[in-house]
Formats: C-alpha cells, sequence, structure tokens
C-alpha cells in the first residue's frame, strides 16, 4: 500500500466508565492525551478492548465523535465497527464515516457466524456504503469465523478493504494470505505478543492492548522493527512478554483497564458481564506492574 492508514502502534483504547456505569468522558480525554503524549501512532476506538460489545449504539456514535474532536488530527483515528448484523455494521460504519473517523474497524461476524462467501458478502456489503478505508479483524477465539487467504484474496480487490488486524495466531496462514495479496492488503499484527514477528515478516504495526499500559515502549518496539533493527525490537517483544501474558490472564479488557487504574487513571469498572479479577489475579497484576517499575 502507497499511503498507509498507520504505521507503528495504534493503542486499542479503553472506555472509562462512571461507577453508574456511565461512559467517563473527562478521563477518555486524559487517556487519549497520554496516548498522544507517548508516541501512539493512532488511537482505536470502540474495539473489543473499549467494551464496544455492552455500548449501546448511542454511547458508540458518542465515544467515536468524542476521540474524533479530541484528537483533532494529531494521529488517525481508526473507529470499531463491526456487527454480526450486516447492515447495523454498514449503519455504524456510515456514522463513524460522517464523525469524521479516518477508519473503520470491522470484526467477523460472530456467534451467527458465516461461511467464506459470507464473509466477502458481508464485507463488500459494508464497503460499497463507505468512503473511508477499512480494516478488516480475523480474531477467530472470539468470534468462531476465521478468514482464510482465499478469502483475503478475493475481499482486498475492494478499493476499500484495505488492511487487517491479524489475530488468529497462524502465521504461516498469514505467510500466505500475504503471498495472495501482495501490497493489495496492509497487515497489522492484533495480537501484542506476535507484534514483532508480524512487522518483521512485512506488517506495518500493531493495533495494541500492551499499549494502554505502554505507549511508548510499544511505539518503540515497533519503531526499530520498521525501520530494520531486529535485534532491539525483539529484545523488547521479549522483555514485555511477561507483562503482555498478564494482560491476556484474565478476559480483555479485564486486566488491562485494572492497570489502567493503578497506573492512576480512573478507569472504573467493566461492563457485566464482565467481572473483576480475581483477588489472586489481581495480586498477580500488581505484582507485575511491579516488577516492570510501572507502579510503585
Amino acid at each position: 500500500m502507497s499511503d498507509p492508514m498507520f504505521t507503528g502502534s495504534a493503542v486499542a483504547i479503553v472506555t472509562p466508565m462512571n461507577s453508574d456505569g456511565s461512559v467517563n468522558f473527562e478521563e477518555y480525554g486524559k487517556l487519549i492525551e497520554f496516548q498522544i503524549s507517548n508516541g501512539t501512532d493512532a488511537i482505536v476506538a470502540t474495539g473489543t478492548t473499549g467494551e464496544s460489545a455492552t455500548l449501546n449504539p448511542e454511547e458508540h456514535c458518542k465515544v467515536i465523535e468524542y476521540t474524533v474532536k479530541k484528537v483533532n488530527k494529531r494521529v488517525p483515528v481508526i473507529a470499531g465497527t463491526g456487527s454480526n448484523d450486516t447492515v447495523f455494521a454498514a449503519e455504524l460504519s456510515k456514522e463513524a464515516e460522517q464523525a469524521g473517523a479516518d477508519a473503520i474497524l470491522s470484526v467477523t461476524p460472530y456467534y451467527n457466524k458465516t461461511s467464506q462467501s459470507g464473509l466477502i458478502r458481508h464485507y463488500n456489503y459494508i464497503a460499497d456504503r463507505i468512503s473511508i478505508p477499512m480494516i478488516l479483524y480475523n480474531v477467530p477465539s472470539r468470534t468462531g469465523c476465521n478468514i482464510k487467504p482465499e478469502t483475503y484474496a478475493e475481499l482486498c480487490k475492494h478499493p476499500m478493504i484495505k488492511a487487517t488486524k491479524e489475530a488468529n495466531g497462524d502465521l504461516s496462514a498469514l505467510v500466505r494470505t500475504m503471498a495472495l495479496c501482495g501490497d493489495q492488503l496492509d497487515v497489522y499484527s492484533g495480537e501484542d505478543s506476535q507484534a514483532f514477528a508480524i512487522t518483521a515478516m512485512g506488517g506495518l504495526g500493531v493495533i495494541s492492548v500492551l499499549a494502554n499500559v505502554c505507549p511508548k515502549e510499544t511505539h518503540d518496539m515497533m519503531r526499530y522493527a520498521l525501520d530494520g533493527d531486529f535485534r532491539k525490537s525483539f529484545a523488547m517483544q521479549k522483555y514485555y512478554i511477561e507483562l503482555i501474558d498478564m494482560l491476556f490472564s484474565d478476559v480483555n479488557p479485564i486486566p488491562v483497564k485494572a492497570a489502567m487504574n493503578l497506573l492512576g487513571f480512573n478507569c472504573g469498572p467493566c461492563r457485566m458481564p464482565l467481572a473483576p479479577m480475581s483477588e489472586s489475579g489481581f495480586a498477580a497484576l500488581v505484582e507485575c506492574l511491579r516488577r516492570y517499575q510501572i507502579i510503585a
């Protein structure tokens, strides 16, 4: 791709909640400033980490609108607009475009799932109705639906389908996808633990949970890889692997939201059905953050 949406580290940003469960926009603004001041290359709002599954449509749009206005074109804003209802996903994507988002992130249909031909119909339907780039999001561990390399090769023919956030864990399949799609599809890692590997393979960076806690470090790790300094990038990947594992020790975004609270941000709890970490799990998180000198 001659003009990628971003290179480096995009944070899959958490959505802070007040004690009554409403969105805490004041604190959200602080998170955005924290990210931009520490070198994050793009903001991904209303994704899985942003608890999109429990934001109602009005909240979803308000969070996107707020993100766009607060960021004010300092970095790209990518809006999560995926749904297992194709028509609703298209409507939400159009709303994101009208709000000023630079691109959308669209997860594969979940629960009802679909076939590979259904994926092609689903994504083309959405892409036909927007004029901003689409990043596909392949995370079968959550959705039960996997995009195959041959399907990617068909999808990337659409001018609005520009990239994928790949989180199926299958690097062999990703090699085939990259071989079939060439420069017609940009690739971002959707797994912090594979950020270096996918970028070293020719990916353009990561859409990251780790970046919530370590925005500068995640940016630096990706920048080293993009600049060809694989030794430094891989050293950082190895160094942060225990923290990455800890941030996924419970259902995302439970641990990362707890971590942001420990960093001093008032992010509140996750909405149900997500539950707080167990006492032992939380104690392990605290110990891990102290070991990395992220908290005292």
